[in-house]
């Protein structure tokens, strides 16, 4: 082993983290990503211990006895439950981490935008506790922007659109700062609860939230089409509380989601109407990058485009966009510090 390569394996233990309401995934400086795995925790109820972490507990939902309970501690994108925030990130980061590194890691986290100084607070905490010896908040939007490849230094405004599991948030980049932002609480997450109601209230057909998300991605869409796709939606009937199942087409899953989807506009809207001229120029010609999982449902980017008059484009690995911005952020320190909160 050169000096080099044992000095990055045992010394350099930098980690970006971008800690999702749905997903958790982690950058380790050298080596890329290392772990993508949802949020979620199964716990034991009598003992209050935790079982499961990640992929081995979204596994499970559903599927549980009593006395176990399978959570979502992210609500919203930030903190619900510091305690059981703080046991995750301990095991994912001991997934991650090489086990002999001599030195605690310095971290860089993603947070969005909307949250209070507060929840801030929450999320350092809970990264420091799980062992980082530095942490830097990084605001999403822009680790984003950085991971989509946009030259946040140009003196142009560029708009990054992330629409995540908790959050949709927006921000006009220009010159390594953020001009304007703006987010709401409505993302993929909500995207998956509209499809849930949709299909109780129409169908008396109470579904998961996994067979809600597998509706979103194989049947759901924001434009209509003319050829319209189906799916077999299967579940419980809330009456009689047996088994039933449901052929459900793509254009009832847009009427499901209308309400999302244009809520999700009003905010590109929105921004849009509080921006210099100058920037609105900028960003008629370079348009919005969409980001972030929600950003993959089908024809949003169309939507949006068709509805404001600038051309939209999703970036072609939404779903790792924030967390590559964070690994680029822990490659580069002078960047690092420019854009850290």
């Amino acid at each position: 082993m050169g000096l080099f390569n044992f000095f990055q394996r045992y010394f350099i233990n930098d980690i970006g983290i971008d800690l999702g309401t749905v997903n958790t995934l982690i950058y380790k400086r050298g080596e890329g990503i290392v772990l993508f795995e949802p949020s979620v925790v199964c716990i034991n109820r009598q003992t209050n211990k935790i079982i499961l972490v990640g992929e081995e507990a979204r596994k499970i939902i559903g599927r549980t006895p009593a006395n176990v309970e399978v959570v979502k501690p992210m609500k919203g994108g930030v903190i619900a439950n510091l305690e059981i925030v703080k046991e995750m990130l301990l095991r994912f980061l001991s997934k991650a981490q090489n086990k002999k590194s001599f030195l605690r890691p310095r971290v860089a986290i993603g947070i969005p935008s909307i949250i209070s100084d507060i929840e801030k607070k929450s999320v350092k905490e809970a990264v420091e506790q799980s062992g980082a010896r530095k942490v830097f908040l990084i605001e999403e939007p822009v680790a984003a922007g950085i991971g989509a490849n946009i030259n946040i230094y140009e003196p142009k405004g560029n708009m990054v659109l992330d629409i995540g599991g908790g959050t949709t948030e927006i921000a006009v980049i220009s010159m390594g700062g953020v001009v304007i932002s703006n987010s709401i609480r409505t993302a993929s997450q909500a995207i998956d609860e509209s499809i849930i109601h949709y299909l109780k209230k129409n169908y008396y057909l109470w579904i998961g939230e996994q067979t809600a998300e597998e509706l979103k991605i194989k049947v759901g869409l924001a434009i209509q089409e003319e050829n319209e796709l189906f799916m077999e939606a299967r579940g419980r009937d809330i009456g009689s509380g047996l088994p039933k199942s449901k052929t459900i087409g793509s254009n009832e899953i847009y009427l499901a989601l209308k309400e999302v989807v244009n809520s999700i506009l009003d905010l590109v809207i929105s921004t849009l109407e509080n921006i210099p001229p100058e920037l609105s120029s900028d960003i008629l010609e370079n348009g919005i990058v969409m980001t972030g999982g929600g950003s993959l449902l089908k024809n949003l980017d169309k939507f949006i485009s068709e509805k404001t008059g600038i051309p939209v484009r999703v970036d072609p690995d939404p779903l790792r966009c924030v967390v590559f911005g964070l690994g680029k952020c822990l490659e580069d320190i002078n960047l690092l510090e420019k854009i850290k909160l």
